[in-house]
């Protein structure tokens, strides 16, 4: 086989290679096309629903399909231009429905997410950056396509407000899923910047936040959020309650407009969408600046001018009626406080360091909430026509300044106060919880004054006599009738018995060297009398005597063999001998009378081999350990 006949590797696809180059930009690619097709294809699929349904199509399929698309294209914001017009002359149409806008939002969001978490889980930021820029590519370019196609209709599609607006929302979008995928991390917030810049996250610095900032700004994030819910949630209620007070002419509006059951539910279908854009009106309408029905034509809370002669539409008669304000109309006024309230609620439950910094959070919230306030004010207002109707809807700045003078008046003090009124409450909990523990402390401790439940005990009076400083003689004290003095030599034989029981041997009967006693691992200590009564303090019964047991002691426990007491034992034992040798040797006398000794005769005198003085006698040496003293 030769070089040239060898099968060669296959060739990888582009969008393989691209695919292992990029991960994360290709999912993204792929996951912004899906989305975009979903969004396209539902509002395909409700479109040609509608004009199938309908008795008297007077465009065929393509139509559809081009408002269709131009419909998709109004749901991101985009401002559409009718071309067929009774006047002749092209009308803007720039009322987004804001729940058309909730789908493209969610697709986008739920794509980058989804692309994001499909990866590695320790995905480096690189791969983020990927997602959301693969994401934002593929969305715009099926996005592109649709305007181009769209662009042939009816309804075409303002260029300028399709490069601004749709590019907008899906970057936000795609950013919102990113940071979603990632756990919702506040340290993000500094890498915001760093998503434009190539040179990665940014450094610790002017440009990056503090940590208590970061903490600061989700506060009021979280607390801007619920006061622009609350605001529009309140709308929401004006709009229903005055949809009853306006029951029977909204009804009769569907019958005006069409008469088949296709075309009442395709109304129905458009005034579902627009709710939202009329809760953000009737909130608009509580603040105070209110909202244009056509240029010159103001409805307010405090008075309405007339308005022009408007098309039949079920949520256009729900507006108020001409002329000054009454006390229904003035009960709109209770919710941008209770938006307020919320705002203020939500900081300052959170923990701060003072109330300096919960006033400071609650007016970056409040701050916050009118942003939000004019964006949605911005998307649920615009034009619908020229003239008169080039003005339809709240102005989205006078809003925004109305909510933010409504919620940074309520919000700050009501922060401050629930700040105030939690560290009370945490404060009385803490001085509660302390005054029960000490409670329970006296309750179980009889020391801190509490009841006491222990039984006393009884302590005996110590009565052990004061120790002597003499070394203890194990021997006779006392003769008894009828026997023999000792012999002098008996002095030195109870001497060096006092040697072997002071270091704890014992001498046994055949006079053979004293056996050391047992060692033990740990040897108790025990104190010793050496007074007249012998024996161990434990042992002390108080009785003495003079007079040995008739059996053997027994060995006595072994004390201390550490270097200070057997320097002090044997310093006490040479200062006695010293006395020994000055005193004359008498016999010791005890506390009873003894026996006077008797003379002595020739016949006792002990061989020569014993010494008979007590000349005779050596000092005896230092042993050189002290388990075995020298004999003398």
């Amino acid at each position: 086989m030769i070089q040239m006949t060898a099968r060669r590797p296959p060739l990888s696809s582009l969008p393989a290679r691209l695919r292992d180059r990029s991960p994360g930009l290709a999912a993204g690619l792929v996951g912004g096309v899906v989305a975009a097709g979903l969004g396209l294809g539902s509002f395909a699929v409700l479109v040609v629903a509608m004009w199938i349904s309908s008795p008297y199509p007077d465009s065929g399929p393509g139509g559809s399909l081009h408002v269709a698309a131009a419909l998709w294209l109004l749901a991101h914001g985009t401002e559409l231009i009718r071309t067929e017009t009774l006047s002749g002359v092209p009308a803007p149409v720039g009322v987004t429905p804001l729940l058309l806008l909730a789908l493209p939002v969610w697709l986008v969001h739920r794509a980058a997410r989804d692309a994001v978490e499909g990866g590695e889980e320790d995905a480096p930021l690189g791969s983020a950056r990927a997602v959301w820029a693969g994401v934002v590519l593929g969305y715009l370019g099926v996005g592109t396509a649709a305007a181009l196609y769209a662009s042939g209709g009816r309804l075409r599609p303002s260029w300028e407000w399709t490069g601004v607006s749709l590019p907008a929302l899906v970057m936000g979008a795609a950013a919102m899923g990113v940071w979603t995928a990632y756990g919702r991390p506040l340290e993000a917030v500094d890498a915001v910047p760093g998503l434009l810049l190539p040179s990665g996250p940014l450094p610790s610095g002017p440009r990056s936040l503090a940590p208590h900032a970061r903490e600061r700004l989700g506060t009021a994030a979280r607390a801007a959020g619920a006061g622009a819910a609350a605001l529009v949630g309140g709308g929401a209620l004006l709009v229903a309650a005055s949809l009853l007070w306006h029951g029977a002419a909204a009804r009769g509006t569907f019958v005006q407009l069409t008469e088949g059951w296709s075309g009442r539910f395709a109304v129905l279908l458009l005034c579902a969408s627009l709710v939202p854009n009329a809760a953000v009106w009737a909130a608009a309408y509580a603040l105070g600046p209110g909202f244009a029905l056509g240029a010159g034509h103001v409805v307010g809370p405090l008075s309405s001018a007339p308005a022009p002669l408007l098309p039949p539409f079920p949520l256009l008669a729900a507006v108020p009626d001409a002329g000054p304000g009454q006390w229904v109309n003035w009960a709109a006024a209770l919710v941008p406080p209770a938006a307020a309230l919320t705002v203020g609620w939500f900081v300052g439950r959170a923990q701060s360091p003072g109330s300096a910094h919960t006033a400071g959070t609650a007016a970056l919230a409040a701050l916050l909430c009118a942003v939000a306030t004019a964006v949605l004010t911005g998307l649920a207002g615009g034009p619908l026509g020229v003239a008169e109707l080039a003005r339809f809807g709240p102005v989205w700045w006078q809003t925004g300044l109305a909510a933010l003078a409504w919620t940074a008046l309520l919000a700050v003090p009501t922060a401050v106060l629930r700040r105030a009124w939690l560290c009370r409450t945490r404060r009385l909990a803490a001085e509660k919880s302390r005054t029960k523990k000490t409670l329970e402390l006296r309750v179980t401790n009889p020391r801190t004054g509490g009841p006491n439940t222990m039984e006393p005990k009884t302590v005996e009076p110590n009565t052990a006599k004061p120790r002597s400083l003499e070394p203890k003689v194990s021997g006779p004290t006392s003769a008894e009738p009828g026997v023999m003095p000792p012999a002098p030599g008996g002095l030195i034989r109870r001497t060096v018995a006092s040697v072997a029981a002071w270091f704890g041997f014992q001498q046994g009967p055949g006079g053979a060297d004293p056996a050391p006693a047992p060692t033990p691992a740990k040897p108790p200590s025990v104190p010793y009398d050496e007074g007249d009564v012998y024996g161990p303090l434990s042992e002390k019964d108080g009785s003495a005597y003079d007079f040995l047991p008739a059996e053997p002691l027994p060995a006595p426990p072994a004390p201390h063999r550490d270097d200070l007491t057997h320097e002090a034992r044997w310093a006490a034992l040479e200062a006695r001998w010293a006395e020994l040798k000055s005193e004359p040797v008498l016999p010791r006398t005890g506390d009873l009378p003894r026996t006077p000794d008797l003379p002595k005769t020739p016949d006792a005198l002990e061989s020569p081999q014993k010494p008979t003085t007590p000349d005779a006698l050596k000092a005896p040496q230092k042993p050189a350990t002290p388990d075995a003293p020298d004999e003398p």
